[in-house]
């Protein structure tokens, strides 16, 4: 049985600890997230969950401070102004660098297509059989990065609280040093998108609130976007919904980077009860592209759409190299609390 001096300690240990919260100030744009604990890992309940994000297992966080939204055009522009930071869509390729990514023998294409450029979704004229292929709807532009979504002829301009979008995850890194910040763990994302709350969703398990809750690919993908959500590709940051954090566009819109390294094997082999700080695996595994260390994406993103990835779940999550940028490739910054 709990003493009354238990209680008197407990009390005692919540007032230090508001006190020193309160002395600590919330930076602007973003928000704290108390400690706590949470199963991490796709619910028993959810149809959609894929075998990498199982089995559930339970973890402890610290709290953190999270950006409220995904970085924008706005505040990577004042990044590259004072830093004056180069991406790496917009960066000469390195046909030495990629060739190590590749299997031996894969010859050098021509130099006019080792040009600097990103991915671009191009939608598919007719309904696809084969949604494993999925050049079917990215294709390599050259000229495109984080100034030109699409391509060289396209722009930003309007689009300053738009997610930046084209940023491999050594950009993220270059503009976490740059602002004082870190890339969450996958463990603080997740527990952040999910708010407290056990649904499969940022604000519940009701599917039919989809449209309303999130900018993600409504109708058949990839041919037909019925745009009931609004949106064909980003979407102005907070255009929707915050969770109940105050967190806008967990689900959709854009993918977002985590520090941890995507490894398959990772969830099967933890062993413990309860992790505290999780940080992920100490390194990159998938059997399906071995030549590649690759980082786990969070959220989903514009193109998410439940026959194909349904990654618009809280438990969801990808797998990109580190040098890999696209269309619909965002971040979010997190500020760790000693």
């Amino acid at each position: 049985m709990k003493t009354i001096l238990f209680y008197v300690n407990i009390f005692t240990l919540l007032c230090a600890c508001q006190s020193a919260y309160k002395n600590q100030s919330i930076p602007e744009g973003m928000v704290w997230i108390p400690p706590g604990e949470f199963v991490q890992g796709a619910l028993p309940s959810d149809t959609m969950a894929m075998n990498h994000e199982k089995p559930a297992h339970r973890v402890s966080i610290s709290g953190f401070f999270i950006d409220t939204t995904e970085v924008t055009n706005a505040q990577f522009k004042k990044f590259v102004v004072a830093t004056q930071y180069v991406t790496l869509a917009e960066r000469a390729v390195d046909w030495e660098e990629m060739k190590k990514q590749l299997p031996s023998g894969v010859l050098k294409p021509h130099d006019s297509l080792l040009q600097p450029g990103s991915l671009t979704f191009k939608p598919s004229q007719e309904k696809l059989p084969n949604l494993y292929d999925f050049s079917q709807w990215w294709r390599w532009t050259i000229g495109a990065n984080w100034k030109h979504p699409q391509g060289p002829n396209s722009s930003i301009e309007g689009k300053d609280n738009h997610p930046v979008v084209h940023i491999a995850y050594l950009d993220a890194l270059a503009y976490c040093k740059w602002a004082g910040r870190s890339l969450p763990t996958e463990a603080q994302w997740e527990y952040a998108a999910r708010g407290q709350q056990q649904g499969i969703f940022p604000w519940n398990s009701d599917n039919t609130q989809l449209f309303k809750q999130a900018n993600t690919w409504d109708g058949s993908f990839p041919d037909t976007n019925s745009l009931k959500d609004g949106f064909l590709r980003t979407a102005k940051v907070g255009s929707f919904p915050p969770n109940n954090f105050g967190l806008y566009d967990m689900s959709g819109n854009v993918w977002e980077w985590t520090s941890d390294w995507y490894n398959t094997r990772y969830y099967k082999n933890i062993k413990e009860d309860i992790i505290v700080n999780p940080k992920g695996a100490s390194m990159a595994f998938n059997p399906n592209n071995r030549y590649t260390s690759e980082r786990v994406i969070k959220g989903g993103s514009f193109l998410c759409n439940a026959s194909y990835c349904a990654s618009f779940r809280i438990s969801s999550r990808m797998a990109s190299s580190e040098d890999s940028s696209s269309e619909h490739k965002g971040f979010r910054t997190v500020l760790n609390v000693k």
